[in-house]
């Protein structure tokens, strides 16, 4: 994708810039002040960790049959031999030709996670309404190895609210990240996490929408350059965002 910036816009971008510009010693005093910001911030973010952590379990009872590269699996057997298990809830309708650009946005950062997960007693793997065949497609395409499982022949995407009827949009029926008929189109991302103990599956957490964000390498280094992710003057945030094959 070409980038084009005005010549207005660099210059009022590199003149605020330049406006900022201080010496060595002001610059350490004002890196001092923010570090004990990110610092507060940190042990939040670690304490807000552990109430996640504490959330109660919910015993899943519904039995989930999953087209996999492997045959039909139930929702056990995902784990492997792994006591957790993390999915990614990406967006692929059985009657798309590819996978959501957003959820490849956020999957090209998922990749590299699986062994070190493994390694910590979690699998990590996607799951998508799309048949298997459009799946694997679209991964080679993407050149990802991560699991990918299709519940096109069960409710698991309803049930943990990123899938959703015409019907349910069309009453209002739609719930998406825990309010009231919000969705507006079939599908939506989200991230849920379960535990085994034996055959037994819970549920222990889910997060949709912004609460995604953490999860996006990407988005997470954009935050410490200038410029931050620069999406404000754009039609939505994502408008930028190209699968990794498309950008020119």
């Amino acid at each position: 994708m070409a980038v084009t910036i005005s010549l207005g816009y660099a210059n009022r971008y590199y003149g605020y810039c330049m406006s900022k510009i201080v010496d060595n010693d002001t610059w350490l005093a004002a890196r001092k002040e923010l570090l004990d910001e990110e610092k507060s911030f940190q042990r939040t973010r670690d304490e807000l960790a552990r109430k996640r952590r504490d959330l109660p379990w919910r015993k899943v009872d519904t039995e989930y049959i999953f087209e996999t590269e492997d045959g039909r699996k139930t929702l056990p057997e995902l784990f492997g031999d792994s006591s957790q298990l993390i999915v990614y809830h990406f967006m692929f309708h059985p009657e798309w030709d590819a996978g959501c650009k957003s959820c490849s946005f956020w999957a090209d950062s998922y990749d590299g996670s699986v062994t070190h997960l493994r390694a910590r007693d979690v699998a990590l793997i996607a799951i998508s309404r799309a048949p298997l065949d459009l799946l694997f497609t679209y991964r080679q395409r993407m050149g990802w190895d991560f699991p990918w499982v299709s519940s096109a022949s069960n409710s698991f995407n309803y049930d943990f609210g990123v899938s959703f009827s015409q019907r349910q949009i069309d009453a209002g029926e739609a719930n998406y990240n825990y309010k009231e008929g919000n969705a507006r189109i079939e599908e939506l991302p989200g991230i849920s996490v379960f535990a085994r103990e034996g055959n037994e599956v819970f549920h222990t957490y889910s997060t949709y929408a912004r609460g995604l964000d953490p999860y996006n390498a990407t988005y997470q280094l954009l935050d410490i350059v200038p410029k931050g992710r620069d999406e404000d003057d754009l039609p939505y945030p994502q408008d930028w965002v190209r699968r990794h094959d498309e950008y020119l």
